[in-house]
C-alpha cells in the first residue's frame, strides 16, 4: 500500500465505443509516474444510456435538454465506478487527490474550435466527496490543436524506452497511436488514424445483436472484399497529414452505408471481414508513413483483445517491416483495458502539480498547455 503521503488519483474514461466506463485507482511518485494500481473497475452502460448516447451523436429534438439528462445519468455511473475502486482500496474518498474523467464525447469539430465531451463534473464531486478535474481537450482546441489524442504523452511518460523505437496504439472507437522514438530528444508524435472497432460494433449489432464481435469470430467466417476495401479507403481523412483527430462526427452507421451502395449483394459477414482488414491496413499504412522504424507495437484498448484483429496487424505491419514485433500493453505491465484510464488519472495529477499534458507535436496547439478545469468536492 502506498504511504499516506503519496497522492492517489482516479481515472475515468469512457470511449467512442459506448460500452461503458473503465475506473482506474492509482498512487503517483512526486516526479509524476504512477508507481501503483491499487483498484480497478469496470461498469458497463445499459442499453438505455447506450442508445441515447448514440443519439446525440448527431443533431436532434430537444438536444439540449435530453444532452443534459444523459451527463447526470453518466455521472452517477461514473460515481458508482469510483465507489467501487474505494471499496476494493478498502480507502475513504478524503484519500484521494483527485478524480480526472474524460466524459463522453458527442462532438469534435476542432477545425470549428471546439470539442464537447458530455459530463457533470459538478455533479460527480458532489457525489464522490472527491476533487473532479474534467474537460482536458477544450484547452488544446482554444490553442489551435486537434484536442486529441491526449494520450501520448502519457504514452510517452510511461512506455518509451532508450533502446527501442515504439509505438502505441490505442483501439477504442477510434484507432490512435503515438510514436516514441528511443531518442530522447526526438519530439513525440501522434494522431488519430481512422477507425477502430466502432465501424466493426455497430456492423455486428446491427445484424447479429451483439455489441462486439468477441475475437473477430465472425469477420472470420467472412471473405475480404477487396473493392469495398478500396472504397471505404478511399477517404480525405486517411490522405491528410498529422495532425489529425477524428471519430463519429466522420466515421459512423451513415457513412458506413453510403459506402456500400455499390455493393448491394455482398454477404454481411464478409463486410465484416472487411471492416477488420480496414482498421488493420489503415492502421498499418500509418505507421509505415509516420514511423518507418518501429521495432515494437504496444495495442492496448478493447482491440487488444480481439485476437483475429491483432493477427491483421501484424501481418499488414509485416509485409513492410518483416522484424516488428506486435503485443499488447500486458508485456509491459500494464493492462490494456487499463491503459486510458490510468492517463486520465495522470492528466488529473498533472492538473494538480500544474504542468502540461498536452503535446503540441502531437495536437499542433501552440504550445504546452495545463489541461482540464477544477470541480472541488
Amino acid at each position: 500500500m502506498p504511504t499516506p503521503a503519496t497522492p492517489l488519483f482516479i481515472g475515468l474514461m469512457s470511449g467512442t465505443s459506448l460500452d461503458g466506463v473503465d475506473g482506474i485507482l492509482a498512487s503517483f511518485s512526486h516526479d509524476g509516474l504512477p508507481t501503483q494500481t491499487l483498484a480497478a473497475a469496470y461498469i458497463a452502460f445499459p442499453a438505455s444510456l447506450r442508445v441515447e448516447l448514440m443519439a446525440l451523436q448527431t443533431a436532434g429534438h430537444d438536444e439540449i435538454h435530453r444532452e443534459a439528462l444523459a451527463a447526470n445519468l453518466l455521472v452517477e455511473h461514473y460515481a458508482e465506478c469510483v465507489a467501487a475502486l474505494l471499496q476494493e482500496a478498502h480507502l475513504a474518498p478524503f484519500d484521494v487527490t483527485a478524480i480526472g474523467v474524460h466524459g463522453q464525447t458527442i462532438r469534435h469539430q476542432p477545425e470549428a474550435g471546439y470539442t464537447r465531451q458530455t459530463n457533470n463534473p459538478a455533479l460527480l464531486a458532489e457525489l464522490t466527496g472527491i476533487d473532479v478535474v474534467a474537460d482536458f481537450r477544450s484547452r488544446d482546441v482554444a490553442a489551435g490543436g486537434q484536442g486529441a489524442p491526449l494520450v501520448p504523452a502519457f504514452h510517452r511518460a510511461l512506455f518509451s524506452h532508450p533502446n527501442e523505437n515504439r509505438v502505441v496504439v490505442n483501439i477504442g472507437g477510434i484507432c490512435n497511436i503515438s510514436v516514441l522514438s528511443h531518442h530522447a530528444d526526438a519530439p513525440v508524435t501522434g494522431f488519430d488514424t481512422g477507425p477502430g472497432n466502432v465501424l466493426m460494433d455497430a456492423w455486428i449489432t446491427q445484424h447479429n445483436g451483439q455489441a462486439y464481435d468477441a475475437d473477430g469470430a465472425w469477420a472470420k467466417t467472412g471473405k475480404v472484399s477487396t473493392a469495398l476495401l478500396k472504397e471505404l479507403r478511399n477517404e480525405a481523412f486517411f490522405a491528410a497529414p498529422p495532425p489529425k483527430s477524428t471519430g463519429r462526427d466522420l466515421f459512423h452507421p451513415a457513412w458506413l452505408a453510403q459506402k456500400l451502395t455499390d455493393f448491394p449483394d455482398l454477404a454481411s459477414a464478409d463486410v465484416q471481414a472487411t471492416l477488420a482488414v480496414f482498421t488493420a491496413t489503415t492502421l498499418s499504412d500509418a505507421i509505415n508513413m509516420h514511423a518507418p522504424e518501429t521495432q515494437a507495437v504496444y495495442v492496448c484498448g478493447g482491440g487488444a483483445y480481439n485476437t483475429y484483429l491483432m493477427t491483421l496487424i501484424q501481418f499488414a505491419l509485416r509485409l513492410h517491416n518483416p522484424s516488428v514485433t506486435v503485443e499488447s500493453t500486458a508485456a509491459l505491465g500494464v493492462a490494456p483495458n487499463h491503459v486510458e484510464a490510468l492517463a486520465f488519472a495522470w492528466l488529473a495529477q498533472r492538473f494538480h502539480i500544474r504542468q502540461p499534458g498536452n503535446l503540441p507535436s502531437v495536437t499542433g496547439a501552440a504550445g504546452p498547455r495545463i489541461l482540464g478545469a477544477l470541480y472541488p468536492a
